[in-house]
């Protein structure tokens, strides 16, 4: 029987796939690269292929000869997400972000190796590029990982860390995700993904990121995300990501390794990484302290870029002076 039922349901994924595969409203094509860059780029960016053979997308912007801050974004987002700090920061801090593998303008990399530990070994090709013997290491969501990932590989190259809605901390059973961004973890559904990616999504999960969805979601917004995930490979990326799952445990058990400064970002209504991972991390790295806002969810550094970005300054700015 169970054979049987095994069966009938590898036959309705099937028909479903090849219902979805057959609906031009639902199939969202690859877009190029190259059109791609001509319409997400910057004056400030440009393509460098690294030590890896990846080629990476990069803006360094600022104050060249302020305090350099490395800024990593966090999952299905890009450099674009620290476009608001670059805009309060700027005058006194160089501020070089870049598309981590898999991501933004970046996208698929030689190998197909989406770990924390190659995103890590990632930055660190960049610091040496831009020549930063140490910097302010600043991560969003899964980009707060691979800062923590690094500031655990090399901590002698970091003068501190800013860590916003971090991931890396363990899930308890009760937490859940917006279904949204659940979707990319349903092994049957993965081969869907590959070719369904509807804009209606995308918008669904940035209304889930925010506090204030009516007041932050614009439609350039949704298209810039929508367009880069589409690029060629980058779906598949995101699913070879995805698919790491449990393979790549926790950091909770390593934190208390880390003892460099750390500035914990948080909103309370963020929805995908709780409040109580905030607390949780706090309590965990010996020199850390948390910032927790009422008022906002899981993109602190665009739904209030003013107040987050001072919070980072003076955090920056009491490391420099010691």
């Amino acid at each position: 029987m169970v054979r049987i039922l095994g069966s009938l349901l590898g036959l309705l994924v099937a028909l479903l796939i090849m219902f979805l595969l057959g609906s031009s409203f639902l199939i969202s094509s690859d877009l190029i690269r190259g059109d791609l860059y001509d319409k997400y780029r910057n004056d400030k960016s440009f393509l460098y292929r690294i030590e890896s053979g990846a080629t990476v997308h990069i803006r360094d912007e600022g104050n060249r000869a302020g305090p350099p801050l490395v800024l990593l974004h966090g999952a299905y987002a890009s450099v674009h997400a620290w476009e608001p700090w670059v805009d309060e920061l700027g005058d006194e801090f160089r501020l070089i972000s870049f598309d981590l593998p898999g991501f933004g303008l970046t996208g698929a990399v030689p190998g197909g190796d989406y770990s924390r530990a190659n995103m890590s070994r990632t930055l660190d090709q960049i610091m040496r590029l831009m020549k930063l013997e140490r910097a302010i290491i600043v991560g969003h969501s899964m980009g707060g990982s691979v800062a923590l990932q690094y500031a655990l590989d090399h901590p002698q190259k970091i003068r501190g860390l800013v860590l916003i809605g971090s991931s890396g901390m363990r899930r308890t059973p009760d937490e859940e995700v917006p279904s949204t961004f659940g979707l990319a973890d349903v092994s049957w559904l993965q081969p869907i993904l590959r070719y369904v990616t509807p804009r209606f999504m995308i918008e669904r999960g940035l209304r889930d990121s925010v506090a204030d969805p009516d007041n932050f979601v614009t439609d350039e917004q949704v298209t810039r995300y929508w367009e880069l995930i589409r690029m060629t490979g980058s779906r598949e990326a995101m699913l070879q990501r995805r698919s790491l799952g449990t393979s790549t445990p926790p950091l909770e058990g390593r934190l208390a390794e880390i003892t460099l400064p750390t500035l914990l970002i948080w909103g309370a209504q963020d929805k995908l990484v709780p409040l109580a991972h905030g607390v949780r991390m706090n309590g965990a790295i010996f020199n850390s302290r948390l910032l927790a806002y009422p008022d906002l969810g899981h993109l602190p550094m665009e739904e209030a870029p003013a107040k987050t970005a001072a919070e980072a300054r003076a955090f920056v700015n009491g490391l420099t002076a010691n």
